[in-house]
């Protein structure tokens, strides 16, 4: 399966979410968890992104598994929500059913991205159908119950944090890429997936680290993060002239 790559934005800026849209990246999650995104800077993203580039799906992740966030966040035209430490199969299911309008969810009505510009309004029945909902496995809890997780109704996708998850095992990110050992964590979140026909997604944060999850199994990653771009870009750039002039 193709590995379908995406940026992340941090910052809680629409031209800089709309220039991650812009880019060759196959999808963007704004980051209203530890990310600096408030609502108006949410709507305003997913407006001008919108707009801008409409084939571009633009996702959220949410703060918690509450259904008033994530009722938000769709109310404001994302395409989607990634939803944080997800531990089990009540947890997942109420993340799922705060995505999906009754009598599949409990999502209550409110197409206010329509009326920011975010796209056009639609029937609940179309909406529920394009929504995607991710859940996040972080702990060692949830590492247990992936497999009920994964067979949630209305799961999408388990979006691994790979860093948090390797906290609360009490190992290093590079042991827990590199464990092959029978019914490793990587295997386990993958398998899961594939057994239940969601899809296996990872946050990465770096080439090296989105390699090493793609080779895993996982098929959607997240790996251009806007602080880390720009940081990167300037220090590579002045770098560079500064070699120059030196030589």
């Amino acid at each position: 399966m193709a590995v379908s790559l995406g940026a992340w934005s941090m910052l809680n800026s629409a031209p800089v979410a709309s220039l991650l849209a812009g880019t060759n990246a196959d999808w963007t999650v704004l980051d209203a968890q530890h990310g600096l995104f408030d609502d108006r800077g949410m709507v305003e993203s997913l407006a001008l992104a919108g707009a801008a580039h409409p084939n571009h799906p633009m996702h959220v992740r949410v703060a918690a598994n509450e259904p008033w966030l994530i009722g938000r966040a769709l109310d404001a035209g994302a395409a989607g929500v990634i939803v944080p430490m997800v531990d089990d199969e009540a947890q997942a299911a109420a993340a799922a059913g705060a995505c999906c309008y009754p009598p599949r969810g409990t999502r209550s009505w409110g197409p206010m991205g329509a009326a920011y510009g975010a796209g056009a309004a639609a029937s609940p029945t179309e909406v529920d159908a394009r929504i995607q909902c991710a859940v996040m496995v972080e702990t060692r809890t949830g590492l247990g119950n992936v497999d009920a997780i994964a067979a949630t109704a209305g799961v999408d996708m388990i979006f691994l944090g790979p860093f948090d998850l390797s906290i609360a095992l009490g190992i290093e990110l590079p042991e827990l890429l590199g464990d092959r050992s029978a019914g490793n964590p990587l295997d386990t979140v993958v398998a899961a997936c594939r057994e239940h026909g969601i899809r296996a997604g990872a946050f990465a944060g770096s080439a090296a680290t989105a390699t090493a999850l793609a080779e895993r199994g996982f098929t959607h990653l997240a790996l251009a993060v806007d602080t880390f771009l720009i940081a990167s870009a300037t220090t590579q750039l002045v770098d560079e002239v500064r070699r120059s002039l030196d030589g």
